[in-house]
């Protein structure tokens, strides 16, 4: 049937959904498994969220909810973001009880039904998911782990810029002392300067980012009853995709709008060309044109800002992004991994041996650069991705590695690089990524690939580094 003429814009959708025969079940045995999930699986993580949703962080005798104690964190005042941290770490550890045991239940429902449908490891079944084999997923962590050195060099730098003896877990966050003015952007400027960015490196992106504009296919008006955040919607091919955000005129928002328009201009692309069943693309690969789209917004606002101070607080900003995107992804990873073969090698995990294997894996990603105290051991606790998606935290790291080594050839290929790119836009999910991406010369299981990825991210902190030397000259005598 897949090699039907009648069938071909379909042939991969059905090619990928027939990879999951092995591992299914006889039908009696998906029903009973679907039937008990509900006092399952299912009933553990709603009272996961439930407890969170419920908790309630005691700040100088005030009560407030998980949002608000940690968007203290970024606070500019020490003793805030030192409170705030206290009161996460003893709020979790009231309820450690519970989350210790919900834990183990979780990983030992997936470890049981890993062993039921014959997957090799825990992450094997969200690899087959995400379309990446285990050897590409292999080859990503340990090009990232070999690169945590960039992230102390990040943090030393952190420490001397806030004029502090040491870093703490509580100053991670802590907004830098810049002076790097308070530039506001008007929508109009916003949008000349997205498309003009997008048009410098392709006429025929930039005609479909003007068509979000010009089609009113973005909300980004601000609006008392509006929800928070920023997303790209794809609808269907007949129809277009829409963007959602929130526009308050700040630097940040520009990237936003950069970002989620490459979202908008990827789901357009692959909807014309490929149909509704071919437009969806895995997680690993949905951030091809929009964390793209940021990079060329910033390059360009980097190379026309003639105040050093605002170069440097934009450059900051930009690799703590990538930081968090890349580096801690894969060191949640590095949790989880430890966690799920802990889980299945030890049997029940204790609270204590949860949270030593946090610290063990957090402190490798931070080496000497960020103290960080046993308090932090417990705030693996409130992490909901480990719960409902087990195994999806490196997708994050995949696309944006995936993006700096893309952007990296484009620099390298110049011209030549455009239509093999909006070519890859346009396959959408046609193809397993690593086919597709071939076309552009790129092998996802090599190591190498990833490290060019992570070059770029090591060009940008040996940039900052050079900038805060050249604007604070006496914090690095």
């Amino acid at each position: 049937m897949t090699n039907s003429d009648l069938l071909s814009n379909y042939h991969h959708m059905l090619q990928a959904e027939r990879r999951y025969k092995p591992y299914q079940l006889s039908e009696i045995e998906e029903q009973l498994l679907v039937e008990k999930d509900v006092t399952g699986r299912s009933a553990w993580t709603r009272y996961f969220t439930q407890i969170m949703g419920a908790l309630r962080y005691d700040l100088d005798g005030q009560q407030v909810n998980q949002s608000e104690i940690l968007r203290l964190l970024y606070s500019s005042d020490r003793e805030t973001r030192k409170k705030a941290a206290e009161s996460v770490t003893k709020t979790l550890q009231d309820r450690s009880m519970d989350l210790t045991y919900i834990f183990n239940v979780l990983a030992v429902d997936k470890a049981s039904g890993d062993k039921m449908r014959g997957y090799a490891s825990w992450i094997s079944s969200r690899n087959l998911s995400n379309k990446a084999s285990d050897e590409v997923v292999d080859a990503l962590v340990t090009a990232v782990t070999a690169n945590y050195d960039l992230v102390a060099r990040h943090y030393e730098l952190k420490r001397k810029l806030l004029g502090l003896d040491e870093l703490t877990e509580y100053d991670r966050y802590a907004p830098l002392p810049l002076d790097a003015g308070d530039k506001r952007y008007t929508w109009e400027e916003a949008r000349d300067i997205v498309v003009s960015a997008y048009a410098a490196f392709s006429p025929q992106m930039a005609e479909v980012a003007e068509m979000f504009f010009n089609e009113r296919w973005i909300h980004a008006a601000l609006a008392p009853s509006k929800r928070g955040g920023a997303f790209a919607a794809a609808t269907v091919p007949s129809a277009h995709p829409f963007v959602f955000m929130n526009y308050t005129a700040q630097a940040r928002d520009v990237a936003t709008l950069a970002h989620e328009l490459g979202h908008g201009v990827h789901q357009y692309l692959a909807g014309q060309t490929q149909g509704l069943f071919g437009m969806h693309t895995p997680l690993t690969t949905a951030e091809m044109a929009s964390v793209f789209g940021e990079m060329l917004v910033f390059s360009d606002l980097m190379e026309k800002e003639p105040n050093a101070e605002a170069r440097l607080s934009m450059l900051l900003g930009k690799i703590e992004d990538t930081f968090a995107t890349v580096f801690r992804q894969v060191s949640m990873n590095r949790f989880e991994d430890a966690m799920h073969t802990a889980r299945r090698g030890e049997g029940e995990l204790s609270t204590a041996r949860l949270s030593e294997l946090w610290l063990q894996t957090q402190r490798a990603m931070f080496g000497e650069s960020v103290d960080l105290s046993d308090n932090y051991g417990i705030w693996w606790s409130y992490i909901p991705h480990f719960l409902h998606t087990p195994g999806y935290v490196y997708a994050y790291a995949f696309g944006e590695l995936l993006v700096l080594a893309l952007f990296n050839l484009y620099r390298e290929r110049g011209a030549e690089f455009v239509p093999q790119y909006i070519a890859v836009l346009e396959a959408g999910d046609s193809d397993y990524p690593d086919k597709i991406l071939a076309k552009v010369g790129v092998d996802l299981a090599d190591p190498n690939f990833w490290n060019q990825g992570l070059e770029a991210i090591r060009a940008l902190v040996e940039q900052e580094e050079a900038l805060a030397r050249e604007v604070y000259p006496d914090k690095f005598a």
